[in-house]
């Protein structure tokens, strides 16, 4: 009998106790909760997404990197574990715990007031309470330096007019940031979507992050109260900031789904027999798994290392160490479900078969929080100094 992969180097070893009770406990809610339906709800494009939250909540999941207002403190590298194995269920999963803990969370508990913190973090951590992040906007994706949402005083109020759009749990969300550009620059807003006239629309039919709920939330002439606004924001670094947080998680994250496909090609062909043998005895075959498993340890030796350097506190990550994660985990996580699929020839597309699910929603992943192109313009200018970002 072979060994996983990830035991190829003993990758264990370089864990904690408590970050491996942590994985443990992120990995029995996930086989208790996620695994035995995941498949259903992706067919269904429908997940009990506030019965989860609860769940996730209970298991201290939500927020769980961030301190006090019920959030478990624990370590980035502790949080990463609880995303890969969660996400090994399913990246929609993972996506809704980033999305209300590493954004949403994090946007109010850096920049929101004392009294924002009270009345959103002890509820969203518990789960009772959810959260999106509006940032990305029709026509502003990639650049969200040209955000059209905008913000203006009237009175003791501020007026919102404006579109944000692929914006994850917006449709049963509690409270939503909203980022709008106002006259001395881009402000936040943690705005309750249950104030009058505020609007979302259900994004549907999508093929990717089925076990999800994605809309886009119209700002027409909104009225929010003053107290309402993230004090603590200063310009568009404040919205940036939330998306290296929650970047990190994705790094770990996919790690998940890439295991979990390589687990099951290694299953499936130790099982399946041609030629009269089982195809994992078949050099091609070999060859295939060897070099996923090399792609999977790599990942995780350089997941782990930003992890260390998150939690090491000197200074916060740079953007491109963040790129450097999320382009080479996103790709090669990616590049192992489709090797995997092959591996199982025809099951590879049946749903008893988590392979494809895992591929298509990872071709999410690999655009949101950044697209590839984005990262390595990252990187690029880093490297050269020089910005290829179109001005």
């Amino acid at each position: 009998m072979g060994v996983r992969p990830l035991d190829l180097l003993d990758l264990d070893g370089l864990l904690t106790d408590d970050e491996r009770d942590v994985r443990a406990q992120a990995r029995r809610v996930a086989d208790d909760h996620i695994r035995p339906d995941v498949a259903e709800w992706y067919d269904s494009g429908d997940a009990p997404i506030r019965e989860l939250a609860l769940e996730l909540g209970k298991a201290g999941l939500l927020g769980m990197h961030l301190t006090g207002y019920g959030c478990a403190g624990t370590s980035s590298v502790s949080l990463g574990l609880a995303c890969m194995e969660l996400e090994a269920a399913d990246s929609g999963i993972r996506s809704l715990v980033s999305v209300q803990g590493s954004l949403t969370m994090y946007a109010i508990w850096r920049y929101g007031s004392d009294e924002q913190k009270q009345q959103w973090l002890p509820g969203m951590a518990a789960g009772r309470l959810l959260g999106c992040f509006g940032l990305a906007e029709p026509d502003h994706g990639s650049d969200p330096t040209g955000m059209s949402t905008r913000a203006r005083r009237d009175g003791d109020d501020w007026i919102l007019d404006g579109v944000k759009t692929w914006i994850l749990n917006a449709p049963i969300a509690d409270v939503a940031v909203i980022w709008a550009r106002a006259e001395k620059g881009v402000t936040g807003f943690a705005v309750p979507t249950d104030i009058t006239g505020f609007q979302v629309r259900e994004i549907n039919h999508k093929m990717s992050l089925r076990a999800s709920s994605t809309g886009e939330i119209v700002l027409d002439g909104l009225r929010v109260p003053e107290s309402t606004r993230l004090p603590g924001v200063r310009s568009l670094m404040a919205p940036l900031s939330c998306l290296t947080e929650a970047r990190l998680s994705i790094i770990w994250g996919v790690l998940g789904a890439a295991r979990d496909c390589l687990d099951t090609a290694l299953d499936y062909a130790a099982a399946r027999e041609q030629f009269g043998r089982p195809i994992a005895s078949f050099q091609l075959t070999q060859a295939k798994l060897a070099d996923m498993a090399v792609e999977l340890q790599k990942g995780f030796l350089l997941a782990l290392h930003l992890g260390r350097l998150r939690d090491a506190g000197d200074k916060p990550l740079r953007p491109e160490q963040v790129s450097v994660g999320k382009l080479n985990n996103v790709r090669e996580s990616l590049k192992i479900a489709r090797e995997c699929r092959t591996i199982l020839g025809g099951n590879g597309i049946r749903r008893e078969f988590p392979v494809m699910r895992h591929a298509s929603n990872l071709e999410s992943v690999l655009t949101y929080e950044g697209t590839s192109e984005i990262h390595q313009l990252s990187i690029g200018q880093k490297l050269t100094g020089l910005n290829a970002f179109a001005r």
